[in-house]
């Protein structure tokens, strides 16, 4: 059990440190926004790799495929907002609420103890921090971006808990 939840804790805490370092390269026209970006799309296989031997290949796969689509999606909507481009941000916040709810209704079909609800309200809250990180880190409103960090850090392991527990419920006898 705790090994499963420091390893979902890491992983949660790795999806938010290299988002925040993604859009800090895209927003500062950085040499590192490839390389970065690249290693943040790395998480959702990370993530498959953990679901895996729980869910099967295919459930590990549409996993990463959505959390992927998360991520492209938020790298593409920081680039819209960069580029002061409101109409393609717009469409581009819709497709990512549209994913949360994929990723949120995915979820609730694996495991019968994450509720599709709660994991839409908690993707939801997940997109307003991040969106507001970009949007503060565009405008250069530095000391507001830190301090959400540390608001996206304690929701994201919020997410993280959420997920350890539902899979031990699930698993108990791999547990114990």
């Amino acid at each position: 059990m705790v090994d499963l939840d420091q390893n979902i804790r890491t992983l949660w805490e790795q999806h938010v440190f290299w988002t925040r370092l993604t859009i800090n390269s895209i927003a500062g026209r950085l040499p590192d926004e490839k390389l970065t970006t690249e290693r943040l799309l790395r998480n959702p296989k990370d993530f498959a790799a953990l679901l895996e031997p729980l869910y099967g290949t295919a459930a590990a796969a549409r996993f990463s495929q959505l959390f992927t689509d998360h991520l492209v999606i938020a790298a593409q909507l920081v680039k819209a907002l960069q580029a002061g481009n409101t109409a393609e941000a717009n469409e581009l916040n819709k497709r990512w609420h549209a994913n949360a709810d994929a990723l949120a209704l995915f979820l609730s079909q694996i495991n019968p103890y994450w509720s599709e609800q709660e994991w839409k309200r908690m993707l939801y809250e997940h997109l307003k921090l991040t969106a507001e990180e970009a949007s503060t880190r565009l405008a250069g409103n530095y000391e507001q971006n830190i301090a959400l960090s540390d608001q996206i850090e304690s929701q994201a392991l919020e997410m993280a808990d959420m997920m350890t527990h539902g899979i031990i419920r699930q698993f108990p006898s791999a547990f114990h």
